[in-house]
């Protein structure tokens, strides 16, 4: 499951007129079709029998999934959100939520229908102090690991105590450059990894107001070098080896011990079974600071311009119930229900995977993944600034320090 921002500027939005609906628990009286927006094909299955429940409670609604993959999602959504022709309900992320609000492509929703959910996911849907998006499902970073690359260098499998000086030390020992095999992987991944031990190292993406930086604290510094310093002692590989393999293949080639990465992997290595029986999941382990750990998780938002606003806020509501979250739980897809008392079945639907840990330490030590206004615009520079980094062109205090006096001057203009 993708999580971070779209190819495409959003700046546009924010010049669009408002068309905001008020909020309803009724789907309205009058026959509908409505359209549902979502990105991914593993979540398909989940997607159409809850579409099949709420049409059998509401069976003068009919809805449409739509799916797009991520690559082109939301540059199809700008474009009709550009035109009014938005879907009528449609997968949100809390990077964008604010540009979408602010712009008045999406509608208010009933703040109510959040109870239950986890307040550090739905806390990233609010904005000006309205709610604009439902999180129907949750996703945390944790620690992948290949089994049979421990077993072969004799190295004993993470546990959930495990600290940074564990993280490195494993990953020496695992690293072997005559067969072109790396201890971990370090993508620039920001909430399934450095975002994550920024904050374990005491520092932080953004001030609790939002309007300031934190790259340029130490403890940001910090935990940006945890990255670039096992890339540098070559305990993970360069920064290139992306560029032309998606990291999440690079892993299941069975070339790299550990890789951070999101708890939605493990539909993706479970479909596989030659991986579903290498690998296993830990929760992150300790910085300096403690854990942090960015909790995130998938939103549905509502079309301001729907026509009908009643049965797209009935839908949207639907897919947050007990009865629907307990439907996605059971089909086992991409990402965990929000709801607590439906997961379990999804825990039991990858049953060598340690997943429920990983979710009982985010239960406590979660954060909401850091959003302003033009969280897109930041991240481009961030993101380029970072590259440096990785490549070892330039010291990772000196970027650090950069990034945050470029996300200083796109802040003071929100």
């Amino acid at each position: 499951m993708r999580t971070r921002r779209p190819a495409i500027a959003l700046l546009a939005l924010a010049l669009m007129a408002a068309g905001c609906g008020s909020s309803t628990q009724s789907a309205g009286s009058e026959n509908a079709t409505i359209s549902y927006a979502i990105w991914d094909k593993n979540d398909q299955a989940s997607a159409e029998k809850i579409i099949a429940a709420f049409q059998q409670a509401n069976p003068k609604v009919t809805v449409k999934l739509e799916i797009t993959p991520w690559a082109q999602y939301w540059t199809k959504l700008q474009t009709a959100a550009s035109g009014g022709t938005a879907p009528d309900v449609f997968w949100m992320n809390s990077l964008n939520v604010r540009m979408y609000a602010k712009g008045g492509v999406i509608a208010p929703l009933d703040e109510s229908k959040a109870d239950g959910l986890p307040t550090a996911v739905v806390d990233g849907y609010r904005y000006d102090g309205k709610l604009y998006g439902l999180p129907h499902n949750v996703n945390v970073p944790a620690l992948w690991y290949d089994k049979k690359v421990f077993d072969s260098a004799g190295v004993k499998y993470p546990t959930a105590d495990w600290t940074w000086a564990d993280v490195q030390s494993a990953a020496k020992k695992l690293t072997d450059p005559a067969k072109g095999q790396y201890g971990i992987m370090a993508p620039m991944w920001d909430q399934a990894a450095f975002y994550n031990t920024m904050l374990q190292a005491g520092g932080r993406v953004l001030s609790p107001d939002g309007k300031k930086s934190g790259f340029d604290e130490p403890g940001s510094i910090q935990g940006l070098e945890f990255w670039t310093n096992l890339i540098k002692e070559k305990s993970a590989p360069a920064a290139e080896v992306y560029n032309d393999t998606d990291p999440i293949q690079l892993f299941q080639s069975g070339k790299y011990g550990m890789q951070y990465g999101g708890s939605w992997l493990a539909s993706t290595y479970w479909n596989n079974p030659e991986i579903r029986e290498r690998v296993d999941v830990v929760p992150l382990p300790k910085g300096p600071q403690g854990r942090g750990v960015v909790v995130i998780g998938t939103a549905n938002a509502v079309s301001a311009k729907s026509e009908h606003p009643e049965a797209s806020k009935a839908f949207a509501e639907f897919v947050v119930s007990q009865q629907a979250q307990q439907i996605l739980s059971d089909s086992g897809g991409g990402a965990v229900s929000g709801r607590e008392g439906t997961q379990e079945s999804w825990f039991k639907a990858f049953p060598t995977f340690h997943l429920k840990e990983v979710f009982d330490v985010a239960a406590s030590d979660g954060v909401p993944y850091p959003v302003s206004l033009n969280t897109a615009q930041w991240q481009d520079a961030q993101q380029k600034l970072l590259a440096e980094a990785w490549a070892g062109r330039r010291p990772t205090a000196d970027v650090a320090k950069e990034i945050a006096a470029r996300m200083n001057e796109i802040l003071a203009k929100e």
